[in-house]
């Protein structure tokens, strides 16, 4: 296995919506790790497009806590009531306005 070469965690951008970590190739794409695969102490990040790969140097404490999967879909359902209400408060005052034009 040929490593390009040994990139630092800080140096990686994470995604937590995602829970990726990435880091530009030279080919023009972006090498890839996951969380989890971080979690489970795998350190090799491969581009997709092209055969380099690089080596992650980093602590378990330098990463953010896995979420468990029973609290993952609660927040994905908070959020999507969120998401929900604030559509719901839209439409109200989308209502009023075309109401005010209307009378105006």
């Amino acid at each position: 296995m040929s490593i390009y070469e040994e990139v630092e965690i800080e140096d990686l951008d994470y995604d937590a919506v995602e829970r990726m970590y990435t880091y530009p190739c030279p080919c023009g794409d972006t090498f890839r790790i996951s969380l989890e695969e971080l979690w489970d102490e795998e350190d090799i990040a491969p581009c997709p497009s092209c055969t380099l790969q690089i080596m992650i140097i980093y602590e378990e404490e330098d990463l953010p806590p896995l979420p468990d999967d029973s609290s993952g879909s609660d927040d994905e359902t908070e959020d999507e009531e969120e998401v929900r209400n604030e559509n719901q408060e839209n439409d109200e005052l989308v209502k009023v306005m075309q109401k005010n034009l209307t009378v105006h």
